[in-house]
């Protein structure tokens, strides 16, 4: 008997009863949204509307991927000009399947607050600097909007957690965009390590970027067209660089993910993928590790991270670009963007049988969530799996920082004896922002 794991479904007793009553009601006629009750409920017959949060270049990228699923309503940018380029850029999408959709258009706002006011936009994606994903994620759920939100999830753990918290409360639907699980050759790469096909995992090697650094560039004049306290929000207001937020005409992504005011790093910037592949192939998309060894030149030559089970991962270049490699007792698989491949070869090649352990099947990372709002379902990466990820990036951050062995508690999420440590695992907010 095929053996499939679900996705854990926060959204259980009214939720359910809900899509139980449309599916038995939709052969018969199509239900207003407003008969079904809830203020964050959309029929499956319904088109969703879209808010954007973050107009950058990742925001203009992701907006391709929505335009023709859903309807794109309203955007929000600190920066007016890629708030302009983004409105004159999803208007062109539009047009060009105009025979497909009805297109309402779009309107800008310069505050994503008005954004979230608006009562007819069901779901929002934010595609922010890492800094304020936690703040307008909890700010969304609480009005009611389900969330795409940009990887990785969160800037601390405590935000992370606060995340996972708003959208279980509110009943609403987030989807991380750690969009590689969404591949075929990632899903399978992850099935045939659960199945045993490299024998027993000994070790994981993840290969991606460094650690965060403090941000200490020289100040440099705000751009007119940029409001560089609310482009800060609730990180450390420190002088203005083009660095953090270069101007739109230079259509690069921007540095601000490199300095840990605003990100984690590109230690968190990639790690927010290999790690994650990493955590779904060793089946710990609810935990991670309980040790952490910096690297100290004798016992450690890479930060070494050890889960409850004994088995070891490494952030370590093992000479492939960025990837995860798993180690077993049987062989070894390799898997990045560009490749997977194994040793014996075979191993790649295999079929997964029906009777073995099918994890849950994503062909389209927008789509998914965009069908799991409808159905009331959990998409591939939600909340729980993203602040897993998030976390593991955030305390290898901290691991290189402080430079000693941290124990780390996942169930408590807390480290022990480590005063210093826990306090960098907490959420940094700037007033008046807050998590609540």
């Amino acid at each position: 008997m095929k053996k499939q794991i679900p996705r854990p479904n926060y959204s259980a007793g009214r939720r359910k009863f809900l899509i139980n009553t449309v599916q038995a009601a939709v052969a018969i006629t199509i239900i207003p949204r407003h008969v079904m009750g809830g203020k964050n409920y959309v029929a499956p017959s319904d088109q969703i509307n879209l808010g954007f949060i973050g107009t950058g270049k990742q925001g203009r990228g992701l907006v391709r991927n929505f335009a023709t699923r859903a309807q794109v309503v309203a955007a929000a940018d600190v920066d007016q000009q890629k708030l302009d380029l983004f409105e004159s850029n999803t208007k062109k999408l539009y047009a060009e399947v105009k025979d497909k959709m009805d297109y309402k258009g779009i309107t800008g706002y310069k505050d994503f607050r008005e954004l979230l006011d608006r009562k007819d936009i069901d779901a929002v994606v934010i595609a922010t600097p890492d800094h304020w994903h936690a703040v307008m994620t909890v700010m969304a759920a609480n009005k009611k909007k389900h969330v795409y939100c940009e990887k990785p999830l969160a800037h601390s753990v405590e935000e992370g957690r606060a995340m996972v918290n708003a959208t279980k409360k509110n009943n609403v639907i987030l989807q991380t965009g750690s969009m590689q699980r969404s591949r075929e050759t990632f899903h399978h790469a992850c099935e045939l390590v659960r199945n045993g096909y490299i024998g027993d995992v000994k070790e994981v090697q993840v290969n991606v970027g460094v650690a965060a650094v403090p941000a200490t560039l020289p100040q440099q004049q705000v751009p007119s067209v940029l409001n560089w306290d609310m482009w800060s929000g609730p990180a450390p207001l420190v002088p203005f660089n083009a660095d953090y937020a270069p101007p739109v005409e230079l259509d690069i992504f921007p540095n601000w993910r490199k300095y840990k005011e605003f990100g984690g790093g590109i230690l968190s910037d990639w790690g927010a993928h290999m790690f994650d592949i990493a955590q779904w192939g060793l089946g710990m998309d609810e935990s991670g590790p309980v040790h952490f060894y910096p690297p100290d030149g004798k016992d450690h030559q890479h930060l070494t991270m050890v889960y409850k089970n004994g088995v070891v991962m490494k952030h370590m270049d093992f000479g492939r670009g960025f990837g995860v490699r798993f180690i077993g007792s049987k062989g070894t698989l390799d898997i990045s963007r560009e490749y997977l491949t194994s040793d014996p070869a075979n191993i790649v090649t295999a079929t997964i049988q029906p009777n073995e352990i099918h994890l849950y099947k994503s062909d389209d990372h927008y789509s998914d969530w965009l069908n799991a709002i409808k159905n009331g379902t959990q998409p591939i990466c939600n909340a729980e799996t993203g602040h897993r990820t998030s976390s593991l990036c955030c305390i290898a951050n901290i691991a290189y920082w402080l430079n000693r062995p941290l124990e780390w508690n996942p169930e408590k999420e807390k480290f022990r004896h480590d005063k210093e440590a826990n306090r960098l695992a907490k959420a940094n907010i700037r007033k008046p922002w807050s998590l609540d």
